[in-house]
């Protein structure tokens, strides 16, 4: 274990200035916190938090990180208060504790929303002081250090958070170095055998080959030689995982993956930079469509870089990292340039890392209100992909993660634009929007003011940002249609009554049912939350009309959809021909209770000289509003691409939902699909057939019956009541 005079050597050597009083009273106050604890491998616990300042005086920070690495445990896992750390280590060091302390009381329902709880409250403190995510960073690296002591579950559950969080958050605010180790480590617990087995094949590649390393470090540095261009070479095998994903990705074996070498070239000043590529193009064979600058322009992360790919000796192909002594810091530590110290004085470095205007990104959408599960899988979107780079038609450039769209590009320029996108131009030529973007291309945004986002986009966005827009968008209108709907059935609901339904009959009903305001009244009532009913009685209490009982399904609760049916008899609509609220129904009694069929029904042809079965029933007057019913449409359209996907956007746009679609047939120039939808009423089902119709790739429309056996006729009791009979499946909505 480092002890106390050696930590603070350990400080002093980078920062002659260090605070060595407020170093010596953290060790002493964190080293007595911890003194009872011991970790899963038995050693004393204190050991932990001194490894984490450790890693971050590797990063020379200052003192108020090291000593928040010495204190970082202490509320979470200790008798230590936020207060007794403000007390005796001053509000700063209490804030950066505090914000890498887990939420580990909030009542949440599993472990996922708690993971996504607590990633929230990380990005919250970082956006505040990003000192907070190198102190949790540093404490993951050294979990993972030390991973081998925990139980085979957590340590799959760790590496698994550490390589869908961590890794890639430590990639996107720059920090390369400690990302690659992230990565190593957790993939040795993931994938062992994958990771032996690569190591296995850089042992055989070393006995064939030899090292090159060593040849091909001397062919770069006689290169630069030669045209008087100082430089540092490092070389270096790839990471076992960089080299697991390469061959995931391209789908191919070790021995066909070229560029497993990588080395660096560190120059005085960017003008050398240049001169060294040059120098290496002039040396060696370039592999074609290999080179990019990023000294020109910079990842979004603050990388700089040029990079080419060469082949070497052996005909090994090269990666080739061109930068400065100054880039390569801010690659290799990223964000922790900005706090970092030489010659004991912190100097900000002018090419480092700005986080802010990303992490204020993600802060922005949290205060919108996302969902903690959904805003945690746009943050992982955001931080997976690598970047392509794409210019507006006057000249902006924007970085996406590879895959983008151009509704992910609308979107990051504003999200005005995004909403009101309707098509795009990329490089001059009108394309799809669901088209994937290239590096270098020019696109030109296609807007109408007063046009929405579609649902259909959620699966063309790669971005976080987009996502959570469109996300957000849909609800809007969504809301917007629930408000429109639902005072289309309050006016309904009052004028059937023939009673006052104005906006004073609202205000009182939505008091009396608790809702905020009208607007919240209307909308529960639009989303089928509330009945016209039921708002009638609360502003006239007394005066709604009688209605029967409602019947009871198979699992005994009261059906809402349908009146008519004896009280405590088991319901079910039929599946043959599919029932929907505005058409005209009858109820059959048989062994297992009442079936509700259309009255044009082929099925009821078998019941129709046993006229003491049939059952008077009726749709209840909100039946549209309580919940969608099943129906099935038989749809012929062309064999082309987008054919489906404008369909189902088209029934989207109706606010139906598709349940289902099965194949028919499908010949080489048309396809017969079976689309299972969920509709309101009979008028919903005729809008929908009515727009499908007028679209040209579909030639054939039709609302389909679904083809059922007879049902077997079973005979009521002598008392009325029906035999018992297998259970069946309800099929109310």
């Amino acid at each position: 274990m480092i002890r106390q005079f050696e930590l603070v050597e350990m400080v002093r050597a980078y920062n002659p200035n260090a605070d060595e009083a407020l170093l010596n009273r953290a060790y002493v106050y964190g080293a007595r916190a911890h003194a009872a604890q011991k970790r899963a491998s038995g050693e004393p616990y204190f050991g932990h938090p001194l490894e984490v300042a450790a890693i971050l005086t590797g990063l020379k920070l200052d003192d108020a990180t090291i000593v928040t690495a010495l204190l970082h445990d202490t509320i979470e896992d200790t008798a230590a208060t936020y207060a007794e750390i403000t007390d005796l280590f001053g509000q700063e060091i209490a804030e950066l504790v505090d914000g890498v302390t887990k939420l580990n009381k909030l009542e949440l329902v599993n472990r996922e929303a708690e993971q996504a709880e607590n990633f929230r409250k990380l990005l919250l403190a970082m956006s505040r002081d990003v000192r907070v995510l190198l102190v949790k960073l540093a404490d993951r690296t050294h979990n993972m250090r030390t991973i081998e002591a925990l139980r085979p579950e957590k340590r799959a559950r760790i590496a698994r958070e550490t390589m869908d969080i961590f890794a890639p958050l430590a990639g996107r605010m720059g920090m390369q170095r400690m990302r690659e180790e992230l990565e190593d480590l957790a993939f040795e617990v993931l994938n062992p055998e994958a990771r032996t087995s690569i190591m296995r094949r850089f042992l055989k590649l070393r006995k064939e080959t030899g090292d090159l390393i060593p040849r091909i470090k001397a062919a770069i540095e006689e290169a630069l030689y030669e045209v008087g261009v100082p430089a540092d070479v490092i070389g270096r095998e790839k990471k076992p995982y960089s080299i697991w994903r390469k061959m995931e990705e391209k789908r191919i074996g070790f021995s066909q993956l070229s560029d497993i070498y990588g080395f660096r070239v560190i120059t005085r000043d960017i003008p050398s930079c240049y001169a060294a590529l040059g120098a290496v193009h002039t040396a060696m064979r370039v592999v074609p469509e290999r080179m990019k600058d990023y000294i020109s322009g910079p990842k979004s992360n603050g990388y700089r870089s040029l990079h080419t790919t060469v082949y070497g000796p052996a005909a090994s192909r090269v990666e080739i990292q061109i930068r400065t002594r100054e880039m390569h810091e801010v690659a290799e530590t990223g964000v922790a340039a900005h706090w970092a110290y030489k010659e004991g004085r912190r100097s900000e470095n002018p090419f480092a890392v700005d986080p802010f205007r990303w992490l204020s990104d993600l802060v922005e959408r949290m205060e919108k209100g996302d969902q903690p599960k959904e805003f945690l899988e746009q943050v992982k979107l955001d931080m997976f992909h690598d970047q392509v780079f794409c210019f507006t038609p006057k000249g902006d450039v924007y970085g996406l993660p590879r895959g983008a769209t151009p509704i992910d590009f609308a979107y990051a320029i504003h999200t005005r634009i995004g909403d009101s996108c309707v098509g795009a131009k990329v490089d001059g030529q009108r394309v799809p929007l669901w088209t994937r973007l290239r590096n270098g291309q020019s696109v030109e945004i296609i807007r109408v003011e007063s046009s929405r986002p579609s649902p259909v986009w959620m699966d063309m966005a790669a971005t976080g940002r987009a996502r959570a827009a469109i996300r957000r968008a849909l609800r809007e209108d969504e809301r917007e249609e629930h408000v429109r709907l639902g005072r289309e059935i309050a006016r309904l609901a009052f004028e059937r009554r023939k009673l006052d339904g104005g906006e004073k009959a609202l205000v009182s009903g939505a008091r009396k049912l608790g809702f905020g305001s009208v607007e919240g009244l209307l909308a529960a009532l639009g989303a089928a939350e509330i009945t016209g009913r039921r708002l009638v009685a609360a502003v006239y209490p007394g005066m709604v009309d009688s209605e029967e009982p409602a019947p009871e399904d198979a699992s005994g609760r009261p059906h809402r959809l349908v009146l008519g049916a004896p009280p405590g008899v088991p319901f079910a609509f039929a599946e043959c021909c599919e029932p929907i609220p505005g058409e005209r129904i009858v109820g059959i009694r048989t062994g297992r209770g009442v079936e509700a069929h259309c009255i044009d029904c082929a099925a009821l042809v078998a019941h129709e000289e046993h006229p003491e079965r049939w059952v008077d029933l009726r749709w209840d007057e909100d039946a549209a509003q309580l919940g969608g019913r099943s129906a099935s449409i038989d749809v012929t359209l062309a064999n082309q691409a987008g054919a489906l996907g404008g369909v189902a956007t088209l029934i989207g746009e109706h606010r139906a939902n598709i349940e289902n679609i099965s194949t028919l047939a499908r010949m080489p120039d048309f396809w017969r699909l079976r689309i299972a939808v969920t509709v309101r009423d009979v008028k919903h089902m005729s809008a929908i057939l009515s727009a499908l119709e007028a679209q040209a790739i579909v030639t054939d429309v039709r609302r389909t019956r679904l083809p059922a056996p007879l049902p077997k006729v079973e005979a009521p009791k002598a008392d009325g009541k029906p035999e018992a009979g297998p259970p069946r499946r309800d099929l109310s909505a």
